[in-house]
């Protein structure tokens, strides 16, 4: 059995797809790799950020970005927040509304 790719909402599924081009690119190779080989392609792809929450690695010519999702049973995975990175370290308000929407999602598929 696959994966599935599922977005937290419509609008993360449209930040996703307003990503500057190398990076999109770079979302769709990973995100189909997942589907085959599952959630964690290991770094430098993906990262375990603690508690079930984990962030795809985006690199790419025109800058880096971050996806964070989580995984629900049946093998789902649910891209939650994505953001295009402008310092080393990631700031606490992406963190922040990446973990409520993780809640928001394990809450609702207890």
């Amino acid at each position: 059995m696959q994966y599935t790719i599922e977005f937290f909402s419509q609008s993360v599924e449209d930040d996703i797809l307003d990503l500057p081009e190398t990076l999109l690119a770079r979302f769709f190779n990973l995100a189909d790799r997942m589907t085959t080989s599952g959630a964690n392609l290991g770094e430098p792809h993906t990262k375990a950020m603690g508690d079930g929450l984990f962030e795809l690695r985006l690199k790419g010519a025109q800058g880096i970005a971050r996806v964070f999702y989580c995984t629900l049973i049946g093998k789902r995975i649910v891209m939650l927040h994505s953001f295009v990175k402008k310092t080393d370290k990631t700031p606490a308000k992406e963190l922040t509304i990446a973990h409520k929407r993780m809640k928001e999602c394990k809450d609702e598929n207890l």
